[in-house]
Order: structure tokens, then C-alpha cells, then sequence
């Protein structure tokens, strides 16, 4: 988690670059956010999705959290109405229930091991109210052609003893400016998490990019 975060406090312009605008394929989601109410962006990075959440719908409260500051800096300079709170997310600064909706794109694969998983999606329970819905994506490279030599290298030194990662996990590079560290999620795997969290599985799924990128998507209620 500190490589992660200390990634994307070095890289946050140039990370947020890449990122400035919502892609297509996840506009769709912003069906699961009409009507009012406090919406939480769990892994906000530089806030780009408060369009998708809030849009032109003045009723709903937007939150972003993140564990980057430089990141939630940009956030509050390009949405300066939204509220962003710095947090690593397993300790969420707001009482239980307070939330009647979650985003969280593209963050579970960051956390390192299965407690942390677990703590990380008990507080996004904890914070939701009863009834509410969270949206949530993954990476999903297992079919993904250019992910293979990487999934293959992690495996092959875990099976020898020379890694201390769990299977499935693996640290990617940045160019040569950095590493991030991902876990490679199964549908199966997912589904077990979110289940044993308290969470209630509406759809689970694969979204493709134009990109070809993979990424599981989970809508779930509490």
C-alpha cells in the first residue's frame, strides 16, 4: 500500500493526464446514481468521476476519498464543490450509514492480502446505509494477451520460493518511473469477498474497454 501511494504522490500529474476524462464504456454507470442522496467515492484519485456521479443532478452530495494527497490536491482544484477527505479507505471518517450510494473503480486490486480486502470492504458496508448500492471494478488480465509475461513471472517465482507474494499478485511498471502493486481478481474470488462481506450480489460481471482492457464490475446491496 505505501509503494501504491507513494506512486501515485509522485506520478499524480502525469497519472491524472491519462485520466482526465470519463472513458466511454463507463458512462453507462451513471444509471446506478440518479436521484438525491450522499455518494461516496471510495479511491477518488483526482475526482473525475464526480461528473458521472453528480452531473447535472444538484441533489446529490459528493465525497471522494483517497490515501494521495497530490491527487485529492487536483481533485479539489477541478471540483472545488465536492468534499474530499485523505484516507487510505479501511478507516472511513464518517458514522454507519451515512452513505446511500459507493463508487469504488478500479482500487480492491491495490490492497495487498485477504484481511486487508476484507477490512477494506467492511467499511465500505459499514458506511452504507441498508438498501444502498455499491458499483465496484477490478483489473481482469487473464485475458488479456500483454498482462501474460507478467502474470507468468510472478507465478513462476512464487512456485519456487522466491517471492512472498500471494498468488495472483504482482507489481507492474510505470515505464521506468515506478511500480504499482496489483492483485489479479477471479470472478469466483470476487464474489467470495464481497459475499462474506455482508454485501449482496446484484451482477457480477466482465466489462471490456475499447482498449481491449478487462475489468470486473460488481453491483451489490447491503
Amino acid at each position: 500500500m505505501e509503494i501504491n501511494r507513494q506512486f501515485y504522490d509522485l506520478m499524480a500529474e502525469e497519472f491524472s493526464r491519462t485520466r482526465s476524462n470519463i472513458w466511454e464504456e463507463f458512462k453507462s454507470l451513471s444509471e446506478y446514481f440518479q436521484g438525491g442522496g450522499r455518494v461516496l467515492d471510495l479511491g477518488c484519485g483526482n475526482g473525475r468521476f464526480y461528473d458521472l456521479v453528480v452531473g447535472e443532478n444538484k441533489e446529490v452530495q459528493y465525497f471522494g476519498v483517497d490515501n494521495s494527497e497530490r491527487l485529492l490536491k487536483l481533485a479539489r482544484e477541478r471540483y472545488p464543490q465536492g468534499q474530499f477527505v485523505l484516507t487510505d479507505g479501511l478507516k472511513v471518517p464518517f458514522t454507519e450509514n451515512f452513505f446511500h450510494k459507493v463508487l469504488c473503480i478500479a482500487v480492491l486490486h491495490h490492497l495487498p492480502g485477504y484481511e486487508l480486502r476484507r477490512e477494506f470492504l467492511r467499511e465500505a458496508y459499514r458506511v452504507m446505509e441498508p438498501g444502498g448500492t455499491m458499483v465496484l471494478t477490478t483489473w481482469y488480465v487473464w485475458q488479456r494477451q500483454m498482462h501474460w509475461p507478467i502474470l507468468f513471472k510472478y507465478f513462476w517465482l512464487k512456485l519456487i520460493g522466491r517471492s512472498k507474494l500471494d498468488w495472483g499478485d504482482f507489481y507492474k511498471p510505470w515505464g521506468t518511473k515506478g511500480v504499482r502493486f496489483f492483485h489479479n481478481f477471479t470472478c469466483g474470488e470476487l464474489h467470495k469477498n464481497l459475499e462474506e462481506a455482508g454485501f449482496k450480489i446484484e451482477n457480477l460481471g466482465i466489462l471490456t474497454r475499447r482498449s481491449g482492457e478487462k475489468n470486473l464490475i460488481a453491483v451489490v446491496k447491503k
